[in-house]
């Protein structure tokens, strides 16, 4: 009876104080992994209304776009956990580099959705060409300024001269890489529509998370001895 007493009250002693001690480590990593997950969502969600306030300047969407991948590249590289306020701090960076190129962006892209709205109500062959090279241009440059505010955002202190003809090798030098870009673009906001302001939090914040990875990998293997 006394050794049956003394074993019983031994701390963390018996079947019970074993169980609860091989589960504790499992709590917390399941806790861990459950932060994890949610500060994928919850970062990009961030970093996603600092890019929705930038915006509001119309002509402000690029600039915002490269300092909210600038922001997302921060936190992926562990050195700031602030993807909402380190958007808003770079942007006038990003705004001096890149407003030219926002304003003819912005230009561009206008006159393209408008002309096929022109062309649909015209027929003919030579406008359903002209609306099919139309579509084709604005297919082009959704991967394109996507690729424009990952290369800028890895290379904030870069000749600005240079994103350019970067983001072109990034986009279309491999064929599978843009048609990433761009399907992530249309997918995105499919996908997260069943949570509220999903598309309008996450659907340029993920594409932009997709080409940052895939920037690293690219850089990787431009590392990689032959």
């Amino acid at each position: 009876m006394a050794g049956l007493s003394t074993a019983s009250s031994v701390p963390g002693g018996g079947v019970v104080g074993r169980r609860s001690g091989a589960a504790a480590p499992d709590r917390e990593g399941w806790e861990a992994t459950a932060l994890r997950i949610l500060e994928y969502v919850a970062y990009p969600a961030l970093a996603g209304c600092a890019l929705l306030l930038l915006s509001l300047g119309v002509v402000t969407w690029l600039p915002a776009l490269a300092a909210t991948g600038h922001a997302l590249q921060q936190w992926r590289a562990g050195r700031r956990a602030r993807p909402f306020v380190g958007a808003l701090a770079v942007f006038g960076h990003y705004w001096q580099r890149l407003w030219r190129h926002a304003v003819v962006s912005t230009t561009a892209m206008v006159l393209l959705v408008a002309n096929p709205v022109f062309l649909a109500a015209r027929p003919g062959v030579y406008a359903a060409a002209l609306l099919a090279l139309q579509v084709g241009l604005v297919l082009a440059l959704v991967p394109y300024h996507l690729a424009l505010a990952v290369t800028a955002a890895r290379d904030p202190d870069g000749d600005t001269g240079r994103w350019g003809p970067a983001a072109l090798l990034f986009a279309f030098a491999s064929p599978w890489r843009g048609l990433a870009l761009l399907a992530a673009v249309v997918a995105v906001p499919i996908v997260t529509a069943p949570l509220a302001f999903g598309p309008l939090l996450l659907g340029a914040t993920l594409p932009l998370l997709l080409g940052l990875r895939l920037a690293d990998r690219l850089g990787a293997r431009a590392e990689r001895p032959s």
